[in-house]
Parts: structure tokens; C-alpha cells; sequence
């Protein structure tokens, strides 16, 4: 123990990357077993900790990850817990021990249970199945434990406490999601507190966030706990290809400007998590190199009325009458509470707003839907609405039924999306159940206008949906988006929406290509400072930012909000002859929505 905790407090130690995202390049499906590798695969195994250990990085990480017995016997494992633990930590101790340098071997633990489980198991089965892999880890030979992916304190305290029996220095790592809380709602503050009081040499948050998000998180632990900081980030947001694959697109130099900011933000032990390579690592460890030497840590801180709804088909008029349309995209307040949404939009529809785009929060945290939020606005305010319909996790028929009963309350234009689920950490977006993505969609929306159920049955009366899809100029692979919007309009789509833009080239390329000949409308979406400019262009695919906006948002520094309004009012300013209508993503601000309107 003695040697792990003072490399820890005398360096920064940098930790390997993803093992799973690695296995799963390699052919290995992450619905399966991962952690059986180490039996059926050590090969396979050891080579990929080989290959972080070529990259520089001081701490391999077991392929272990899964492999308490709740969750082996879940993927239907039949190999035993302690030969499982015991195989991934000598293949681990074995490969750096070739590496002819001092190496720590961490033992990779996960929560328990997944998601799924966690309902149905209590709590000693949880803390009997962390101490088991935990004495396994131990038996094998590890330096250190890290609990990672933790999205629940109360599970995280649990492990800490059983995994301290196994005597080891223990790293316990908190998943937090974009709203800053854990999934459990706790936030880094609470967090800390909980965590400092237990027998760990190092606290910190690793999987779902990307590097920009997490440097957030970590400055807050960092805030209210003086133990060791570790910070491993995901790379970005994955993109979903080929139905069921997923990939990631930061590269090596960004990840490892955010590794220098962990450093500096106080940080002694950084890594990786979901996405990220030895390419991601060895960037890292040449971005710190400068930065070895231990860092200070910094002290601890201390409702409107009933109205009208409007005429059924009001969207679908303006645009069949060539009105140009203007829109503000709104999302459900966390928590499940309807009235702030009522208020923003009442606020937004003063300022000139004529129809609210609703769209889903990237949040696993509980909220309205998208179609519940679209009908209690129409019902409080009587303003025109436009419901985001994704399908992931429902089958055609929950489908079918939920848009039936909107459409009976009135509900009439929606846009469909395929959708990804929301982060929960372990492996993000592999839990997700597609029957049909938004073609499919859109073609049951089309069957519903036509008076045909799901199974092509006729119904006793048509839907008058006006049908809308999205379609994003910002694309990594024109060619691909091009052919996809066809398919959305060959289904049936009367109307497309654009992701956010940031610049107008690729959208006037885009839709000279597909020769549309239905109505556009452009969403535009203000950028509030260089670091929101930089994520979108770093780690979330299919976003394209300018040099030139990002060079102008750097260089405005506190000023950057003001000088994201005024890009995005010189998009605005084109949008009239460009497109039917625009679409604002200002959230409540009235002010910033003011000055778009008026660029039109």
C-alpha cells in the first residue's frame, strides 16, 4: 500500500484507457461477459494492456470490469468469481512486469448490479458480491481497487466499505451525468463529503461525461475534499453506426489539453474511460510531462392561465401559405414539473415566438416527455407545438398507442427521431431497444394519416399528423446524411428541421444536393462561451464549428456570450433566404431570442 499512495501523492500517475471499448474493436460484443476474456482470450487480453503500457501510462486497470457474481451471472457466466478476478490480475501483473518500469496494477471493479438489477437486489447481496471480487482482486496480486462507474452514492459507500476488509488502497470514482448529479441526484459536493470520511486514498469521476464536463466535476470534488483527485473522462459522445455500433471521434490532442486541466485543477491520477485508446493515453502522458511534479491542493470552500388551443394544422398552414416561422426549441425541466416550461414559453411567445419545438433532455434523470410537455403547453397556452417523437426502448406498438392518444388531445405536427439512450454509465447507448428508427417511424405516422394501423389494418377514422424529420448539414459523412434524408422523405416527412447550425455552407451544399421540395427550417442555437464552442466541436459528432468562431470565442473571453449571440444573428440574418422558417434554441432568454428576431 505504502508504495501506491506516495507514487500517488509525490506524481501525477497516469491510468490506461477504455479495456472494453478495445475488446469490443477486437470483435467482442459488449452485450457479453467481457471479464471471461481473461479465460477464453488472455491473449487478446494481455496485448491490450501491452499496448496502453507502450503509450507511457503508469496504472493498467484488470480487465475486471462486470465481474462480481450478480453481474456475471446476469450475462449467464458459468466460470467462478475468484478464477475469473484471479486470471485478470496475473495476466495484468504478467504484462507489466515485462514493461521494465515500476507499473501499478489496478483491480477494476464495477457497481454490483446494473441498472437493471440493481431493483430487485439488496444491499447485502451487493456488499457480499463487492467483497468477494474484492478478496479475489487481492488474491491475484493487485496494488489498488478502483470502484469505478458508481452512479449511486449509497452503492459506492457500500463498496468501499466491504472492499476495505481486502486491505488494499482503494480509488472510488463517481459517475456523474450532464446536469452535474450523479444518477442518484447527488452532487459532487455530497459526494466528497460521503467519500472523505472512508478508508480511500483517492476520490474522483470517471464514464459518462466527456473531457470538458468532467474537468467541471472534478473542480467541484476538488472543492470540498482535500484526498488525491483522478479524472477519467469518456471520449465525447459516441455516434451510432451500423445499428448497433458505436463510435467515438475526439482525438488525441484534445484529449490531452484536458488531461494538462486536470493537472492544474488539481488532479494526481488521470485516465481514460468508454471511447478512449492508447492513441487518447499517449497524448495524455506527453501533454502532462511537464506538469510530474506534486500540485497544492487548493482549501476547501467553503403559472399562466387556461387557454385555447389553437386550429388543428396551424404549423402545417403556415407553411402550406409560405409564412415564414418562427421557433423556439424548449425542454422539459428536470424533475418532472411542467409549470417553469409554461412560463419560459409564455415569456418566448411575447417576444414573437409562433410555434415551441419540444425536445428531449440527454438526462437519465426523471422528466415530462417531449409529447406530455408539447399537450400541456397547448393546453395552458393555446400555442402551436411540435412534439420530438424518438423511438428508442418502445416497441411500434407503445408507439403507435401513445401518438393515437396525443392525437385524440390534439397534438398535431411531430418530428421523428431514432434517438440514443440516455448515459448511465458501464458501457453508454448499448441498452438501447430499437424495433424502428425514425424512417420507421415516419412511415407509421404516414400509415396513421392514411387510416392504416402499424400492421397495414384500417383504422376507424385518419390522423391529420404533419410529419417532420431532422436532418443535420453538420454530418461526418455527407454522402450518408444525404441518402438518409431521402429515405425520411420517400417515408413520408413534410417538413425537416436541421440539427443547430454554425455555419451555412454545408447546409446550402446539403440542400442543393437534395433538391428539396419541402418546407427547411433552420435551427440556431447561440454559443455561450469558448468552452461550450469547443465541446461541440471536440466531442460531440456532427457538430461543425469554424475556426473562425472558435478563434472569436476564445479570443472575446468573458465577452464570448455577446459575441455567440452576434454569430448566431448574422445566421439568422440569412435564414429568410434560406430556409421556411428558424428555430431558436435560447432556452428562457428573452433577450438573446429578442435580438434573433429582430436579425430576421
Amino acid at each position: 500500500m505504502t508504495e501506491f499512495v506516495t507514487a500517488l501523492n509525490e506524481t501525477v500517475l497516469v491510468c490506461d484507457g477504455a479495456m472494453g471499448t478495445m475488446l469490443h474493436a477486437a470483435g467482442n460484443s459488449l452485450d457479453r461477459a467481457l471479464p471471461e476474456l481473461n479465460l477464453s482470450n488472455s491473449e487478446l487480453v494481455s496485448t491490450i494492456h501491452e499496448s496502453y503500457l507502450s503509450a507511457g501510462v503508469d496504472i493498467i486497470q484488470t480487465n475486471t470490469f462486470g465481474a462480481g457474481r450478480l453481474r456475471l451471472a446476469e450475462h449467464g457466466a458459468t466460470r467462478s468469481v475468484r478464477e475469473v478476478n484471479i486470471a485478470g490480475a496475473r495476466i495484468a501483473r504478467e504484462a507489466a512486469g515485462r514493461a521494465g518500469r515500476r507499473v501499478f496494477v489496478a483491480g477494476s471493479m464495477s457497481p454490483a448490479v446494473t441498472a437493471r438489477q440493481r431493483p430487485q437486489v439488496a444491499p447485502a447481496e451487493r456488499i457480499a458480491a463487492i467483497r468477494e471480487q474484492a478478496d479475489a482482486l487481492a488474491e491475484g496480486g493487485v496494488d489498488v481497487l478502483i470502484l469505478e462507474t458508481f452512479g449511486y452514492l449509497e452503492e459506492l459507500v457500500e463498496a468501499v466499505t466491504a472492499a476495505a476488509a481486502a486491505d488494499l488502497p482503494i480509488v472510488a470514482q463517481a459517475t456523474f451525468t450532464p446536469d452535474g448529479c450523479t444518477l442518484g441526484g447527488e452532487t459532487p459536493h455530497e459526494v466528497a463529503s460521503a467519500l472523505s470520511a472512508l478508508p480511500i486514498v483517492a476520490l474522483g469521476t470517471n464514464c459518462t461525461l466527456g473531457p470538458q464536463h468532467t474537468l467541471t466535476v472534478a473542480g467541484e470534488l476538488r472543492r470540498h475534499s482535500s484526498l488525491p483527485l483522478s479524472a477519467q473522462p469518456n471520449a465525447g459522445l459516441p455516434r451510432r453506426i451500423h445499428g448497433r455500433r458505436f463510435e467515438y471521434h475526439i482525438d488525441g490532442d484534445y484529449f490531452a489539453r484536458y488531461a494538462r486541466r486536470y493537472v492544474e485543477a488539481g488532479a494526481t491520477l488521470i485516465g481514460g474511460c468508454c471511447g478512449t485508446t492508447p492513441t487518447h493515453l499517449r497524448a495524455a502522458v506527453a501533454g502532462i510531462a511537464d506538469l510530474r511534479a506534486p500540485r497544492p491542493a487548493p482549501a476547501s470552500a467553503g403559472r399562466p392561465g387556461q387557454a385555447v388551443p389553437p386550429a388543428h394544422g396551424d404549423l402545417a398552414e403556415r407553411l402550406a401559405d409560405r409564412r415564414f416561422v418562427v421557433a423556439a426549441e424548449i425542454a422539459p425541466p428536470p424533475g418532472g414539473v411542467g409549470d417553469e416550461a409554461v412560463e419560459s414559453a409564455a415569456a418566448l411567445r411575447e417576444r414573437g415566438v409562433e410555434v415551441f419545438l419540444v425536445s428531449p433532455r440527454e438526462t437519465a434523470r426523471a422528466q415530462l416527455s417531449s409529447t406530455n410537455l408539447a399537450l400541456h403547453l397547448r393546453q395552458r397556452l393555446g400555442v402551436e407545438t411540435i412534439a420530438t417523437a424518438t423511438t428508442w426502448d418502445k416497441t411500434i406498438m407503445a408507439l403507435q398507442a401513445d401518438l393515437l392518444g396525443a392525437h385524440a388531445l390534439g397534438l398535431r405536427a411531430a418530428v421523428c427521431e431514432t434517438g440514443n439512450p440516455p448515459l448511465r454509465g458501464d458501457y453508454p447507448n448499448v441498452d438501447g431497444i430499437w424495433e424502428v428508427d425514425s424512417v420507421g417511424l415516419i412511415s407509421l405516422l404516414t400509415g396513421l394519416n392514411h387510416g392504416r394501423d402499424s400492421d397495414g389494418l384500417t383504422l376507424a377514422t385518419k390522423t391529420t399528423f404533419h410529419v417532420g424529420a431532422r436532418f443535420n448539414p453538420g454530418a461526418i459523412d455527407p454522402r450518408a446524411e444525404v441518402s438518409r434524408t431521402r429515405a425520411k422523405l420517400r417515408a413520408g416527412a413534410q417538413f425537416l428541421i436541421t440539427r443547430p447550425v454554425y455555419e451555412l455552407d454545408t447546409f446550402q451544399r446539403m440542400t442543393g444536393e437534395l433538391a428539396l421540395d419541402v418546407p427547411v427550417l433552420l435551427a440556431i442555437a447561440p454559443l455561450h462561451s469558448f468552452a461550450e464552442a469547443e465541446y461541440l466541436a471536440h466531442e460531440v459528432p456532427g457538430v461543425i464549428i469554424p475556426e473562425a468562431t472558435l478563434r472569436a470565442m476564445e479570443d472575446a473571453g468573458p465577452a464570448a456570450a455577446g459575441v455567440g449571440l452576434d454569430l448566431a444573428a448574422g445566421l439568422a440574418a440569412r435564414a429568410r433566404a434560406l430556409a421556411r422558417g428558424a428555430v431558436f434554441g435560447c432556452g428562457g432568454d428573452t433577450a438573446a431570442l429578442d435580438r434573433l428576431v429582430q436579425a430576421l
